[in-house]
């Protein structure tokens, strides 16, 4: 306000702030999220959720988020209703979706994958081409503030509370969830 920018300067700024502001947004959503995982929900709280469904969506939010076409995500989903409440569906969804697009490799590949086990089990695969996580680091990576990588040399934002956050809601929903190498499969 103190000084005069040229038109397209002001663009840049007003881009930069929106930027730190989706940041901001999407920082606050991870300490609440890591807030709400701690505490149990009631009985009545589970409902029959279209899995399928909340996949769909997830992915549209998030490659909304990184501004990347919906192709980037593909999707082989077969139909699979799990008895949930759909903000744990979301939130475990949205992480996982979300590192998916943002360590992917260039240009992004995701692929998930829903199938139904034999034991009627729901079973997610969320893949990208992406370099991985080294083996010594994969069970680390669902530690509360974890994140790989030395502080100063990281080229991409993140808290280290999205992997816990799965970790702790799939686990109080008696579920599992695994980092594995490509080549592991499910």
């Amino acid at each position: 306000n103190r000084h005069q920018v040229p038109p397209e300067q002001q663009a840049d700024f007003h881009r930069s702030m929106l930027e730190d502001v989706e940041r901001l947004d999407h920082l606050v959503d991870q300490v609440l999220d890591a807030g709400r995982v701690e505490t149990a929900p009631g009985p009545t709280d589970f409902e029959n959720i279209p899995l399928h469904d909340v996949l769909r969506d997830c992915a549209e939010t998030i490659c909304l988020r990184y501004r990347v076409d919906p192709s980037v995500v593909r999707m082989q989903l077969e139909p699979c209703f799990v008895r949930a409440r759909r903000v744990d569906l979301d939130m475990i969804f949205r992480n996982l979706i979300d590192n998916a697009v943002k360590y992917a490799g260039s240009p992004p590949e995701v692929e998930v994958r829903l199938r139904q086990s034999d034991d009627n089990r729901a079973v997610v695969c969320v893949e990208d081409n992406g370099r991985g996580i080294p083996p010594a680091m994969r069970r680390k990576v669902f530690g509360r503030f974890v994140r790989l990588g030395k502080e100063l040399q990281r080229d991409r934002p993140g808290t280290g509370l999205g992997l816990y956050i799965v970790r702790t809601v799939v686990g109080r929903m008696r579920g599992k969830v695994r980092a594995l190498d490509r080549s592991q499969g499910e």
